[in-house]
């Protein structure tokens, strides 16, 4: 891009007195001035629609109109359009994490009001046939008991038994024959009860933070305005 410089100074010729060959504009000087003249226009941007060639650089404060949100095309993108682009990601009600700065979002990104969002706490999905996760931002669970505590507990019914015996013989002595005879009678020697011991014992355990999945801490931040 070149800018027009006057290479004739046509003023000074008035100040030359009659006679004088200076004081006559040629037409080689007037010409010189257009063809400098027209140089510089071929080398400057058009108002309307121009087409920037190189690396155009614009100045500090430089106003230039907004575009539409969700332009996608080649346009100039403004500060305000970048601003509010971003802030179509983030609408309220949305949540900014950061795993290590723990800055304000209005600060880092320039907009909205934001607070401090779910302190000790992992987001879980919404899940309306749930009764846990069918509403935004309901709360539960414990970080202090792994497993609760429980009892178990068993009846012991009646384990009494009996030892079957064999058979008892009697001697017959009324036998004409004089031959000793027999009569068996099957019967049981003595009963007992098995003894069984059942221990009734407390299973699981709690204690301070001892239910923490697997975790990892990061800044979070909810947008309310």
């Amino acid at each position: 891009m070149s800018n027009y410089t006057k290479s004739t100074n046509f003023a000074t010729k008035d100040n030359l007195t009659s006679g004088n060959p200076l004081k006559i504009v040629k037409g080689t000087e007037i010409d010189t001035e257009f063809n400098d003249i027209a140089t510089a226009i071929a080398t400057k941007a058009d108002l309307a629609s121009p087409t920037f060639t190189g690396t155009p650089t614009l100045p500090t404060g430089t106003i230039a109109v907004t575009q539409s949100a969700g332009n996608s095309t080649t346009a100039i993108s403004t500060t305000a359009f970048v601003q509010a682009a971003i802030a179509l990601l983030f609408p309220v009600g949305s949540v900014y994490t950061n795993a290590s700065v723990s800055t304000n979002p209005s600060t880092l990104l320039g907009f909205g009001t934001w607070t401090a969002f779910g302190a000790g706490r992992v987001p879980v999905g919404f899940d309306s046939t749930n009764a846990l996760f069918d509403s935004a931002e309901e709360t539960g669970g414990s970080a202090n008991a792994i497993v609760v505590s429980h009892t178990h507990a068993a009846t012991v019914g009646d384990l009494g038994h009996v030892h079957p015996g064999g058979r008892v013989s009697f001697l017959n002595s009324g036998i004409s024959s004089g031959a000793n005879d027999t009569t068996s009678t099957p019967g049981n020697t003595s009963s007992a009860f098995t003894g069984i011991t059942v221990t009734n014992s407390t299973e699981g355990s709690s204690g301070t933070n001892a239910n923490y999945q697997p975790y990892i801490t990061v800044y979070m931040w909810k947008r309310t305005a």
